[in-house]
């Protein structure tokens, strides 16, 4: 049996009933396997592959908090600080009934790499609870953030470990747990990016994944001799990933003409209005249903099937295995020709096997969506210098972030032969850094 399948083998036995961690881990090992077998004595010795699949740290609590009726609620957390070899843990705080350690420790494991390469010295964490905040009054959300805080306080700080946002954490729940931090610790500092611009947030937070992912998928269909200009883009989710790629596609004359919630979804040949997308979603947080009922052109469908609208691209915003191997196939049959991942490991590797059999190109999440944790560390930056920057400057710089992770990934896929494979190229160009970071600094 080779390393990397004696690696693999020991995370499925080490870690059992986590196949979206197993998942994660099998797709990156196995695109990692020529740099791996090119090291193997060295890797092998310093067991480097078996610490870079391994936490440094996990943490399991339970958090009670009071409801609106007076009875008390107990919800499940965690936080995983996954590798810090190139600067503080960094990832967001997922707030869902669907969340449990091994999504967690996915989404750590993605987020090591995807910090990895935007070249900014963050290391990969993730956190969350199987707490809902919907239907939840402000006061009963401020009750949970503020439990869940009195225990993560221990373990966070501006040079420890810096949380974010994630699905069910926004700018609300953020406040609440920024202000407990800040209760509890006694000291005003960067430990949570996404805030607020009251307080210290940064201008171009709430749109840079979204911007992040367009800025990316335009380079890689630059580089390939197409431009976005005129292309007619499907888009999945309607968050606020997907409310801000639909935004800035248009912005760079694409037509985006689907957005989905977990209900349905809405296909409009004339163009995602994305004024009423946002009015429904962020103001009124309605479902689709009602941005059909304002809009003529519009059409609602129950149920899956975005992906059967015929496309030039695709961008996968909503959530962890989404896009399934019959949806790959209605892209390559409809004459899809790139997909570039908006959230985090949408598609599955079957799915994202056959796209690039069928010559689709491919942008994996850990690069493609990689301007919302950018942003987020320049966000850090900000608060380490005591200053806030213009919409217009970060935007620039996340921009430029997001050309050189496509270029960074192009020449490393290029230079282990594999040209054109981006899951490739992202994953070894995130591993190498991390990985040398990790030998530099001894067995720790």
């Amino acid at each position: 049996m080779s390393y990397v399948d004696e690696v693999y083998s020991m995370v499925v036995e080490k870690n059992p009933a986590q196949p979206e961690f197993h998942q994660a881990v099998k797709e990156v090992l196995e695109s990692l396997r020529v740099v791996i077998e090119q090291n193997e004595t060295a890797y092998r010795r310093d067991a480097l592959i078996e610490r870079i699949v391994t936490p440094e740290r996990q943490l399991l609590f339970r958090v009670p908090w009071v409801d609106d009726q007076g009875q008390v609620q107990v919800n499940n957390a965690f936080r995983v600080q996954f590798n810090g070899a190139i600067g503080p843990y960094k990832g967001g705080i997922r707030l869902h009934p669907s969340v449990n350690l091994g999504i967690i420790k996915f989404l750590g494991f993605e987020q090591t790499f995807k910090n990895s390469l935007t070249g900014l010295p963050i290391g990969g964490g993730k956190g969350g609870a199987d707490f809902d905040p919907k239907g939840k009054s402000d006061r009963e959300v401020m009750a949970f953030c503020q439990s869940f805080m009195t225990e993560l306080y221990k373990y966070i700080g501006a040079d420890t470990d810096v949380p974010a946002g994630d699905i069910g954490t926004g700018a609300r729940e953020i406040g609440y747990m920024f202000g407990q931090y800040k209760r509890i610790r006694g000291v005003y500092e960067g430990v949570f990016t996404g805030k607020g611009l009251s307080y210290g947030g940064s201008l171009a937070r709430k749109e840079a994944t979204g911007f992040g992912l367009l800025y990316f998928t335009a380079e890689m269909l630059r580089a390939n001799g197409i431009e976005l200009s005129g292309k007619k883009v499907a888009v999945s989710g309607s968050g606020n990933v997907a409310i801000y790629a639909t935004q800035k596609a248009q912005e760079l004359g694409a037509k985006v003409i689907t957005v989905s919630d977990s209900n349905g979804y809405i296909s409009d040949p004339e163009g995602i209005d994305v004024a009423l997308l946002k009015e429904v979603k962020e103001v009124k947080r309605a479902r689709l249903t009602e941005y059909a009922a304002a809009r003529p052109s519009a059409q609602y469908h129950e149920g899956r099937g975005v992906w059967t609208v015929k496309c030039d691209v695709a961008l996968p915003c909503a959530t962890q295995n989404e896009l399934l191997i019959e949806d790959a196939k209605a892209l390559v049959a409809n004459g899809c020709m790139a997909v570039a991942e908006g959230a985090n490991m949408p598609t599955t590797m079957e799915a994202t096997e056959y796209l690039q059999a069928n010559k689709v190109l491919f942008a994996p999440g850990k690069a493609a969506n990689a301007g919302g944790v950018a942003t987020s560390a320049l966000e850090m930056s900000q608060n380490s210098e005591r200053l806030s920057w213009s919409f217009e400057e970060v935007d620039n710089k996340l921009k430029g972030i997001m050309v050189n992770i496509f270029c960074n990934l192009d020449q490393a896929a290029k230079k282990y032969g594999m040209a054109g494979n981006y899951v490739a190229g992202a994953n070894i160009a995130g591993f190498l850094k991390v990985a040398e970071a990790m030998t530099a600094q001894g067995v720790i």
